[in-house]
């Protein structure tokens, strides 16, 4: 009987660790987009969904951001990354359509995304380097792709991870306040803290850009400051794909099934071990015959 039983906690151990090798994923435009916001989905199902929206070029400018070495934990507090917050929140009344799935099982090509947008779109590329705190965005009307590659996230204190956390932040949103349209789409990617585990400690940054103006491009910088905050997101409106398959329109799975097949499971195997003691109890047929001795013939009289 044992075996069963343990048989049951390492496998409900063992499902319970894998939601630890997820990361959170967030896109959000000033276009219309269909797209569902479930909690937890497969990378391939999420990046299907950003190729199949994408491909209709809604927006002039995409932003295509990477985080690696999060979880979903680090943006639970709504003072880590408030303007990310406010855009998914829908407190930016500009932003017309969000996504957000809070735990990805794998990771997200952007690459990919990169390359679908400049194929479909014939959209130039800028990559940014989030160290340096500068860049540069030229006055072409040609559709752009902006790529930020932010650093991990140090592996030290969750305070030292908030606080960087915070200045991409701050950063992602000033290239959102310089941009030249107020059309765009920002695909923002992340990856889970347990496939960067060899991260080097790294002091907090300033990001600070020089101002320099020219007839073709401006080199801009700015400081911002660290003390804005906003709500967090709540729940997303989802919005039913008409074409895509069964299981990309609906969630059949969600956390709160999972935790009560984990309770069932071990009810289930303790109901097995009663009925299993109550049915091994064996009582002679002797017991219930009646008595012919002698004793009982006198009584009988």
């Amino acid at each position: 009987m044992l075996l069963p039983i343990l048989t049951a906690l390492v496998s409900s151990a063992a499902f319970g660790n894998a939601f630890t090798d997820t990361s959170p994923f967030f896109m959000f435009s000033t276009s219309e987009l269909l797209a569902i916001s479930p909690q937890l989905a497969a990378a391939s199902a999420v990046q299907k969904t950003i190729t199949s929206q994408l491909s209709e070029c809604p927006s002039d400018t995409y932003v295509v951001v990477t985080q690696p070495g999060v979880h979903a934990e680090d943006y639970s507090d709504r003072y880590a990354a408030p303007h990310l917050q406010r855009k998914i929140s829908g407190e930016d009344e500009r932003i017309r359509s969000t996504m957000m799935v809070t735990d990805v099982l794998g990771g997200i090509n952007a690459e990919a995304i990169i390359g679908l947008v400049e194929e479909k779109c014939g959209a130039g590329l800028l990559r940014v380097d989030a160290s340096t705190g500068s860049f540069t965005i030229g006055d072409d009307p040609k559709p752009r792709i902006i790529n930020v590659d932010f650093p991990a996230l140090p592996s030290t204190s969750k305070e030292r991870r908030a606080s960087k956390l915070k200045e991409n932040d701050v950063f992602l949103s000033s290239i959102l306040d310089l941009l030249p349209t107020s059309k765009y789409t920002v695909i923002y990617t992340t990856s889970p803290y347990a496939a960067h585990k060899s991260v080097h400690h790294e002091e907090p940054e300033m990001y600070e850009m020089d101002s320099s103006f020219s007839s073709s491009q401006s080199h801009m910088g700015i400081k911002r400051d660290f003390g804005a905050h906003s709500k967090r997101a709540d729940d997303n409106a989802n919005v039913t794909l008409p074409n895509a398959p069964l299981f990309e329109k609906y969630q059949y799975f969600t956390p709160g099934i999972f935790m009560g097949l984990i309770v069932i499971l071990p009810l289930f195997m303790i109901l097995y071990v009663g009925i299993s003691a109550v049915g091994s109890l064996q009582v002679s047929y002797a017991a219930f015959d009646r008595e012919m001795g002698p004793q009982t013939a006198k009584k009988g009289q």
